[in-house]
């Protein structure tokens, strides 16, 4: 296994060409992405059902616009989190900024699977979940750009693309890890005691396992990228917004139907095929498990891929693919065949794992070191706040608005040719060295 994550050849710069990362690094730094992204995720696979828990209402489509608000405070409280650990990762150290993350996570999970219910304590009920859905925001916020840094600075250069995308591929296997755990609970359990209480289980399952996360991460080792990097760094945010703005917008648009594209397909899906298309759960989870096993599979392949061919070729292909292919997808997800609906989710979900795979390595190679945790990090959160965690609600409201299903879909594509325009402005960094 070591051999995966070694050099192909030494054709990186000289002060990489005989730098290798170990797999026991890299599974430290993947395995709290699992946990972490587990975490965060439960929530909108379970919006249905908590929407009815902590806002009651008998329109409901009202409780699950009130779910998918909360679920989107908990996005965009993200790039508040990417500041705060995105300066800590610049000035302090990587590691312990994924330290910290992973125990506030923990906890805040832990702690909404113990909730009171409006019914029990009434308007609380809904003050408390969104205190620590903003604690999950802050935490995955800082978990994921410090993580992923962190570990593409240890690769060699041409197997950045590569190692780098095993962070994507550890964050989907943390949402396929919590779709399969509600899904499974879901099929033992049946709708009545999912509703009563069964909705509580995976999130005290996950505040339980993130203790394996902080035991992997003990010995992880400093970047040597931050250990160099001796010029003062008093405002990482304020280097970053001046002398860096150009390419976070770009890190921005590139990211848009990467974020949008995901919540339309794994989150707003699930909730419409239980509500408006009369799925069951157990259904609209078996659905949604496989999609996203699929794409964890493919996410170190596009990695891989793209140290060979270049991101930029691997972008335009998959958003253009998006373009193309999206309406008749988005029609077979409509039908009332299960297997249409899940050969529509599939393929798009393939698409939207390449834009997945590549956007770790682009990061990260777009910025330099002593603004890197908080260039990238700040770039991606605020795509994922304002165009990623309010698209569940962004979606339904439109739907309901317009009575037309593929509302979403036109919202995707829209994103899909910003995305478009943002690529072509990309400086192609494969294979060589980081700033």
């Amino acid at each position: 296994m070591e051999a995966l994550f070694a050099p192909m050849t030494a054709y990186s710069s000289p002060a990489q060409e005989n730098q290798t990362i170990s797999a026991r690094t890299v599974i430290a730094c993947t395995t709290g992405n699992v946990l972490e992204w587990y975490d965060f995720i439960i929530y909108g696979f379970l919006a249905a059902l908590i929407g009815k828990q902590f806002f009651p209402s008998t329109d409901h489509i009202a409780s699950l616009l009130s779910a998918f608000a909360v679920l989107a405070v908990g996005y965009g409280v993200r790039p508040i989190g990417s500041l705060i650990f995105g300066h800590f990762g610049d000035r302090i150290g990587r590691k312990p900024a994924m330290m910290a993350s992973i125990y506030i996570m923990g906890t805040a999970t832990f702690l909404i699977g113990c909730l009171p219910t409006y019914e029990q304590i009434g308007i609380w009920a809904a003050v408390l979940l969104v205190l620590l859905r903003i604690f999950q925001g802050i935490a995955v916020a800082g978990e994921y750009s410090s993580s992923a840094v962190l570990l593409v600075e240890k690769a060699p250069a041409v197997r950045r693309g590569y190692v780098g995308s095993w962070i994507a591929a550890a964050c989907f296997g943390g949402v396929l890890l919590g779709s399969g755990v509600t899904a499974l609970i879901s099929n033992l359990l049946g709708d009545d005691v999912m509703q009563s209480w069964g909705w509580r289980l995976p999130f005290l399952i996950g505040g339980g396992i993130a203790v394996i996360g902080i035991f992997l991460r003990r010995h992880l080792t400093e970047s040597i990228a931050l250990a160099s990097d001796d010029e003062d760094m008093s405002s990482p945010i304020f280097q970053s917004v001046k002398d860096h703005w150009r390419q976070m917008l770009t890190i921005i648009g590139i990211n848009m139907p990467v974020s949008i594209g995901y919540f339309i397909l794994f989150v707003y899906a699930v909730s419409y095929f239980t509500t408006e298309m009369h799925f069951s759960t157990a259904k609209a989870m078996n659905i949604n498990t496989f999609s996203l096993l699929l794409i964890t599979v493919l996410i170190p392949v596009v990695g891989y891929v793209s140290d060979l061919t270049g991101r930029r070729p691997a972008l335009f292909l998959a958003q253009g693919a998006v373009l193309l292919f999206g309406w008749p997808l988005w029609y077979l997800m409509h039908e009332q065949s299960a297997a249409l609906v899940l050969i529509g989710q599939s393929l798009l979900a393939v698409f939207n794992g390449v834009g997945w795979a590549l956007t770790i390595p682009v990061m990260v190679e777009t910025f330099p070191a002593k603004v890197r945790c908080t260039a990238a990090g700040f770039s991606y959160n605020l795509c994922l706040g304002l165009f990623g965690g309010t698209t569940p609600w962004i979606a339904t409201y439109l739907v309901s608005r317009t009575s037309d299903d593929f509302a979403p879909l036109y919202y995707l594509l829209a994103a899909t040719a910003i995305s478009c325009i943002a690529i072509y402005f990309l400086k192609e960094m494969a294979r060589k060295p980081l700033n």
